[in-house]
């Protein structure tokens, strides 16, 4: 039964009130048409909870733009949404992936390559792979009454191939239901190939303004964090703490170990307790997902004036490149026809309760453990 501005209703109850369901939850497929942004295609979700976002089916399936109440939940960059033939993966000296970054609430880094640029078996690769610069195909999206509940749905399916090399598809379901403050990822990973590939899998979900800001912090069930490097070490005593804008910061990511509920789920989230979310004072972004799928957790802490966003990244992977997952002994590898599942669910923390209601979760989880 959906949960509608303060109310719960039935189907034919919901339905009496409505000329079309579309006056309260709707996806709405487009294209954009200007600059690099031209040819686009993406998908509007709006789902009556006060949620909604951007699909864009045209570059990885991935989430651009999210909003609760107005009041943004990620960051956003000022590349635009550039449509994927400008993407320029080996340009710059392998950091032509951030020409083509956007931000946004998600951004999916893989198939065979995540975290920094390097060189493996002689060959050079960018940034964070190519994954999120691929368009879909067999793209769908509807909504469905399942009982009472109303569900939005969008599938679409992608291809990192080359001849002589990998041969991996992405089928992504993006689901959210009416009245609800969550949206859920899912995706299936099959190597179509004849042999053994390499597979590297992050989801790098930027979090910005009004979540973060100078009184923000981390909220998670981690048990332990690592310092990257020697800068990040430094401020190893507020990495949970977001601070004001700072121009010239240099980037800080820590590496963390979460503890997993009752359920096997671990969860993260960057709140701020003093902003208004249009539902009380509090407003925060959170992530869950099952470490067993994605065993490492990414904090990526950016508080630089304009680049003013903390990424929280579940993966398979860290974020130092194939060589040294390699070298480390963790590196994935799919045999020829293996498949994968990964599941991620994002959601919306607004109001005192909510906050509460979540750290105290936390809490419990930690105190189990």
């Amino acid at each position: 039964m959906a949960q509608l501005y303060g109310k719960h209703y039935t189907k034919s109850e919901l339905l009496a009130h409505v000329g079309d369901i579309s006056q309260v939850a709707r996806i709405k497929p487009y294209r954009l048409i200007e600059g690099f942004e031209d040819g686009v295609f993406a998908l509007d979700v709006t789902n009556g909870s006060g949620l909604d976002f951007t699909v864009l089916a045209s570059r990885g399936m991935d989430i651009s733009s999210a909003h609760y109440n107005g009041r943004s939940m990620m960051w956003r960059s000022a590349t635009t949404d550039s449509y994927p033939a400008h993407f320029d993966h080996e340009g710059e000296g392998g950091r032509g992936w951030l020409r083509s970054f956007y931000g946004g609430l998600v951004v999916t880094c893989g198939l065979t390559w995540a975290g920094a640029n390097d060189t493996d078996n002689g060959i050079p690769y960018g940034i964070h792979g190519r994954i999120g610069n691929t368009p879909a195909t067999n793209v769908q999206w509807d909504g469905v009454w399942e009982g009472d509940d109303y569900l939005l749905t969008i599938t679409g399916k992608l291809r990192e191939a080359t001849v002589f090399g990998e041969n991996l598809q992405m089928t992504r379901t993006i689901t959210t239901k009416l009245g609800s403050n969550v949206l859920h990822i899912h995706d299936t990973v099959e190597n179509l190939g004849a042999k053994p590939t390499e597979h590297m899998m992050l989801y790098h979900i930027n979090i910005g303004f009004p979540a973060v800001n100078d009184t923000a912090e981390l909220i998670s069930t981690s048990q332990s964090a690592v310092p990257r490097d020697p800068i990040a070490e430094e401020r190893f005593d507020r990495y949970t703490q977001m601070q004001a804008p700072e121009a010239g910061y240099q980037e800080t990511v820590y590496f963390h170990e979460l503890a997993t509920d009752a359920d096997g789920y671990a969860t993260a989230a960057v709140i701020d307790k003093q902003t208004e979310s249009g539902d009380g004072k509090g407003f925060g972004v959170y992530c869950k997902y099952l470490p067993t799928q994605l065993p490492r957790f990414i904090e990526w802490k950016m508080m630089d004036s304009g680049t003013y966003v903390v990424g929280m990244e579940p993966a398979n992977c860290l974020v130092m490149g194939r060589p040294n997952e390699r070298r480390a002994g963790t590196l994935q590898v799919l045999q020829p026809g293996e498949v994968r599942h990964y599941s991620v669910e994002i959601g919306v923390l607004a109001g005192e309760a909510a906050v509460s209601d979540y750290e105290a979760a936390c809490k419990r989880t930690l105190s189990s453990k």
